[in-house]
């Protein structure tokens, strides 16, 4: 039992951490355990009439059965009966075996269903750092593979053992009952086999596990490649992640090979034992007979009792594989759930009030790895509505910088205020709630082109969504589409253009109404013509509000109110973009070389451009420069 308490999954933590899950069920697993009980009772009352037909029909021992109303039919009567007995048994039995499996199977099924609902809601709450390092189709593995495998085998193979089991307690009683002396003879042989067991158990499972990690990288191959696969087929790729998929799909193969040669040989050696067992029993069994100890009956129920006792110990070297692999599946559900979010809301934490969009970052510092850091000794102050422009080379940690305000990544050291409050001091859901955003490349959903926008605020009405819309410059297209906004968008809105998709993420972040806003890299990659139509989305959008906008062309920054340079972490220039140009930084020589890229001759006074006309750009004019 220890080899078998080792081999499932974790159990004990199983039934601690879903046990107000389990209780849900509690009711229809104390009526599915009635039926299982009733269930071994008939089982060991199956053999009784062929002892009575031998013992009282074919040999007439001259004894009594012991219960009246048989002992006074004659014998065609005591035949039939007994003949009817069997019928009656039997369908009993597999009644209650119906019953007492649909039952517990329908209960740790429904349990199961909330485990999966439970990793699912667990893994959207594990912080950016834990995805990165994960490998997002062993994930979905995990979630939907390895939670099955555990449905799977609590059907096949954990409640016939029970059954099996509690039968073979009930037997093994009998069986002392009949003859202690035959008994002892009969089990004689069960050190052997529970030392069979415990050597091959921890091999199985082992295999069984590196079996499950090896379909989570194939999981991960696949999805990743088919997830690009505009990419894969363009750099033609596909026989080159084929050989990578083959060697983990070959891998596979050998484990499962492995964990079914170990398992088959383990029920090879249980036969073994067995009819060693079968062997002392017919040789001290027929010596008892014939010194009148036992009837010939009571041998033939001994063997009918002893073909039933081994067969529980047959199906535990047979499911022992089977509940090997739902070890190890149940070993990786649970390193997902036992893996602590490093970003939750704190015990004290309160419900954000409406922001006015006042934002500090005071001496902030971000590592993603200990010791090394990301961002360095960050002091930025936004007032409400105002425009802060982060700029400079790529990976020099401006994304990461305004993740900080979602609190997608938690500061080191320094605080990150809104409104003079730390965001920790909030509930993430009420400080994201007030925060919009649009990334360079917005994700969109496999859902109608409403709801896609509707994420935004889940309590939006259809006359705020089309609003919306129309702020975004998405509305015509919108309703140009087969359905209108009823269509359903392909996966990540493949089927879009990407300005398309970048006005509907606009539209998404707009029906919020958040007062702050973070644009990261909004326009790259788009035309020009999809440049200037998502652009003026955009200006409309950041109106008013406190917006933080990541940004490579520095043209598209000139006119913010804060533009800071970040370099290797640290912002090394800050000002208006009159004040960086007359200081000839960093900042300067990088406009510099991007108007010669554009055609621009260097220092040359620009005429005046109406904003509309103008690449996206941070429009300045639109309300007075409010005091620092």
């Amino acid at each position: 039992m220890a080899n078998l308490r080792a081999s499932l999954p974790k159990l004990g933590h199983f039934v601690r951490r879903f046990w107000p899950e389990i209780r849900e069920e509690r009711w229809l697993m104390a009526g599915s355990s009635v039926a299982l009980v009733l269930e071994i009772v008939f089982r060991l009352l199956e053999p009784w009439p062929l002892k009575l037909v031998l013992d009282h029909v074919i040999v007439d021992t001259g004894g009594q059965i012991g219960v009246g109303v048989l002992d006074r039919l004659d014998v065609t009567g005591l035949l039939i009966v007994l003949a009817i007995a069997v019928v009656v048994i039997a369908g009993l039995r597999a009644l209650c075996a119906y019953l007492s499996t649909i039952g517990l199977a329908l209960a740790g099924n429904r349990v199961l269903t909330e485990v999966r609902g439970k990793v699912y809601a667990h893994l959207q709450r594990l912080p950016l750092s834990y995805h990165s390092k994960a490998r997002s189709g062993d994930l979905v593995t995990r979630m939907t593979g390895d939670i099955g495998k555990l449905q799977e085998v609590a059907v096949t193979a954990a409640l016939p053992l029970v059954v099996n089991m509690l039968t073979l307690v009930g037997i093994v009683g009998v069986m002392f009952w009949l003859n202690w002396q035959l008994a002892l003879g009969a089990l004689v042989i069960f050190p052997l086999f529970a030392l069979s067991v415990r050597r091959r158990t921890g091999e199985i499972r082992g295999a069984a596990r590196d079996q499950r990690r090896r379909e989570g990288a194939m999981a991960a191959v696949a999805s990743e490649s088919i997830g690009a696969i505009k990419v894969v087929q363009a750099l033609s790729l596909e026989r080159t992640l084929e050989r990578a998929f083959a060697r983990q799909n070959r891998a596979s193969l050998k484990d499962g090979v492995q964990a079914q040669r170990l398992s088959a040989g383990l029920e090879r050696k249980v036969d073994l034992i067995t009819s060693l067992a079968t062997a002392i029993v017919i040789f001290q069994g027929a010596r008892l007979v014939r010194a009148g100890a036992i009837t010939p009956g009571d041998l033939v129920l001994f063997f009918l009792y002893l073909k039933t006792a081994f067969k529980p110990t047959r199906d535990l070297a047979k499911y022992t594989g089977r509940l090997a692999s739902a070890a190890a599946s149940g070993e990786r559900v649970l390193d997902v759930l036992d893996t602590t979010p490093e970003i939750r809301d704190r015990p004290d934490a309160v419900p954000a009030p409406a922001f006015r969009g006042a934002v500090r970052f005071a001496g902030v510092d971000l590592a993603y790895e200990p010791g090394n850091r990301i961002l360095h000794d960050i002091d930025i102050t936004a007032e409400p509505g105002e425009h802060v422009a982060l700029v400079g080379p790529s990976g020099g940690g401006k994304s990461s910088l305004v993740s900080l305000l979602l609190r997608l990544y938690e500061p080191e050291r320094g605080r990150v205020e809104i409104d003079g409050r730390d965001v920790q001091e909030f509930t993430l859901e009420s400080l994201r709630g007030q925060v919009g955003i649009v990334l360079q490349e917005s994700v969109l959903f496999a859902v109608s082109a409403r709801d896609n926008i509707a994420y935004g605020a889940l309590d939006a009405s259809p006359e705020a969504i089309e609003d919306a819309a129309r702020l975004a410059n998405a509305h015509e297209f919108i309703e140009a589409l087969p359905e209108g906004y009823d269509t359903v968008l392909s996966e990540r809105g493949s089927t879009l253009s990407g300005g398309q998709r970048q006005r509907i993420a606009i539209a998404r972040a707009a029906v919020r109404r958040a007062p702050i806003i973070i644009l990261d890299e909004p326009v790259t990659g788009l035309d020009q013509q999809n440049e200037r139509e998502v652009g003026e989305a955009l200006r409309r959008l950041a109106d008013g509000r406190t917006t933080f906008l990541v940004a490579h062309d520095l043209h598209s920054v000139e006119y913010a109110d804060q533009i800071l340079y970040i370099e290797r972490g640290r912002i090394v220039e800050r000002g208006t973009h009159p004040e960086l140009m007359a200081r000839r930084g960093a900042y300067a020589r990088t406009y510099e070389l991007q108007s010669l890229a554009r055609g621009e001759r260097p220092g040359a006074p620009s005429a005046p451009v109406p904003a509309r006309q103008r690449p996206w750009s941070l429009s300045r004019g639109r309300r007075p420069r409010l005091p620092r």
